[in-house]
């Protein structure tokens, strides 16, 4: 397993936080690779325009192509930020900086031997930096705002936990391999890689609509753990009609989006709506026997209930409820 070693110092500098970079490094993987079905609405409407994209930039292709490994990203792609919420355009200046070797020898750490078109092009700094803009630009800017609200929430839930159940608190739900096993050591993944040392420097822990658990460094002291925000992913789909005059346009998408749990603080995220409009709803709905509710922690989680589940016109799920 793999395991960064931490101090005081450390844990007491951490912080939460977003990258446009890594929502968009994010997205790119979720575009190339087969993913799980709560991204799939998002990733149909965009993955057309973005193999369109590879087919007219064969460099942004190759560099797909060659920068995601089974359990290693090259590394010029998922540098962490000098401060958490910086603009896509600060974070890319290292990587516009970087000269085609070091591009290369990135590369090749992930994948070797590297097809011709990469070892005879020249600027792939600057083609990477494209590629990531035009992914931010078409198919994550537009609906920033409402993911930067969930993001946001879940950093504001996660970083509340500290004073009550200090750092295994924190880490703890994370992700299915992140935890905290004392002596200043955390377990960030199953990956048989060295442990990292990172007493001393600067840790970030940021949050992002991603698949699972990532590490990332600006060496020689900064590192950043990347994880998967709790709640509805951006591409929500919109209630019917049919629903929305029956129940009202606000009280409708609120049932739509709790298909699976969520809580109040999340859907304040993802609605826009106040946190006394969405428990009015939530109120409502409960009421109606349209939602289950049970406490989680210091949250209380909401999803549809049987009756809701038909009304929405969705199968219920082979799984066991929270």
């Amino acid at each position: 397993m793999s395991e960064f070693l931490v101090d005081a110092d450390t844990l007491a500098n951490a912080r939460f936080g977003t990258s446009q970079l890594t929502e968009t490094v994010s997205a790119l993987k979720l575009l190339w690779a087969p993913t799980e079905p709560w991204f799939r609405a998002w990733k149909d409407a965009h993955v057309g325009a973005f193999q369109d994209q590879l087919r007219q930039h064969p460099v942004w292709a190759a560099i797909v192509d060659n920068a995601f490994g089974r359990t290693w990203v090259a590394d010029f792609i998922t540098v962490p930020p000098l401060e958490p919420d910086q603009e896509l355009a600060d974070e890319l200046e290292l990587l516009t900086s970087l000269d085609d070797d070091h591009i290369r020898a990135d590369l090749s750490v992930v994948r070797t031997p590297l097809p011709d078109i990469l070892l005879e092009s020249t600027g792939l700094a600057e083609q990477a930096a494209e590629l990531l803009t035009w992914i931010w630009t078409e198919t994550i800017e537009p609906e920033w705002p409402r993911r930067l609200r969930l993001l946001q929430a879940d950093i504001v839930s996660r970083t509340s936990r500290l004073s009550e159940q200090g750092w295994s608190g924190v880490l703890r739900g994370l992700g299915p391999d992140v935890r905290w096993l004392g002596d200043g050591r955390i377990q960030v993944n199953r990956s048989d890689y060295p442990v990292t040392d990172v007493r001393s420097r600067d840790l970030m822990f940021i949050a992002a609509h991603t698949r699972g658990v990532n590490v990332s460094w600006r060496k020689p002291d900064r590192f950043a753990l990347t994880y998967p925000v709790t709640g509805i992913f951006a591409g929500t789909e919109a209630p019917a009609e049919p629903l929305v005059q029956l129940l009202g346009r606000n009280r409708a998408r609120i049932l739509v989006e709790a298909a699976d749990p969520v809580s109040t603080t999340a859907l304040v995220a993802t609605t826009g709506l106040s946190l006394a409009t969405v428990s009015d709803h939530l109120r409502v709905l409960t009421d109606a026997g349209l939602l289950d509710r049970r406490r989680s922690g210091r949250s209380v989680l909401y999803w549809q209930s049987d009756t809701g589940r038909r009304l929405v016109r969705r199968p219920a799920p082979n799984r066991r409820r929270p």
